[in-house]
């Protein structure tokens, strides 16, 4: 049961981070609306996340590079943190996304369950 689970998580995580990453590419824009002001190359920043998540979405499909892809997402979403922060800091980038003040704070606990989801792959 439990290989079947993780399994299904993987090709989840797989699909979800390889279809989240192609759309930094086709809708960067969305991207751009939650990017702190003080980082800088916005667009730049937005495509080498996209290209990482690509990358590791598809790595954590094949057991021998998924403990190195399990890594770079956990190093990932640490690094986009920022952007989750500011998000929910800032009324001008909810309006941009259309989302409300508290479902922006909501969703930060979701990084650490996506941590700790990165770091299951990182144990086979």
């Amino acid at each position: 049961m439990k290989s079947k689970l993780k399994k299904f998580v993987i090709y989840l995580m797989s699909i979800s981070y390889v279809g989240v990453g192609v759309t930094h590419f086709t809708n960067s824009e969305f991207f751009l609306n939650i990017m702190p002001d003080y980082l800088p190359w916005h667009l730049e920043l937005v495509y080498l996340s996209g290209a990482f998540e690509i990358l590791f979405g598809l790595l954590i499909v094949f057991k021998n590079t998924r403990k190195l892809a399990g890594w770079g997402l956990i190093a990932l979403l640490i690094a986009v943190f920022p952007a989750n922060i500011y998000l929910a800091q800032s009324g001008e980038a909810q309006q941009a996304l259309e989302i409300s003040k508290e479902m922006a704070i909501a969703r930060l606990p979701f990084q650490l369950l996506f941590i700790a989801i990165a770091f299951w792959f990182t144990r086979d």
